[in-house]
């Protein structure tokens, strides 16, 4: 799933070089999705307000329900799930996507 964001791209950098420290793999940049996924997991609560008021809460339940397997941990993931469901009534699972070791996981 792609998400569509209007985030700037200083916004994206700056987020970026806070909560990524290491190289990207391959040649291929970070998504904006992927970006944000790992700021709400890091951010504090100052940052949270910031991304809340800079994206608004559409966007942010948007970058919830296409995350990849070990974006945003669960901790985080309880935390943005009540903010944001109370903030725009619409459904978010109850935990983050996990990985599926086994075939017959599906």
């Amino acid at each position: 799933m792609t998400v569509a964001l209007r985030m700037s791209p200083d916004f994206a950098a700056e987020l970026e070089r806070k909560y990524f420290w290491w190289e990207a793999i391959g040649a291929a940049p970070r998504t904006e999705a992927r970006i944000l996924a790992q700021a709400m997991s890091f951010a504090n609560y100052d940052e949270v307000r910031r991304l809340e008021t800079v994206l608004g809460s559409d966007a942010l339940v948007e970058v919830m329900l296409a995350a990849q397997p070990g974006w945003i941990d669960p901790r985080s993931w309880e935390f943005w799930r009540g903010r944001l469901q109370r903030a725009t009534g619409r459904s978010i699972p109850d935990i983050p996507p996990q990985r599926k070791f086994d075939a017959g996981d599906v």
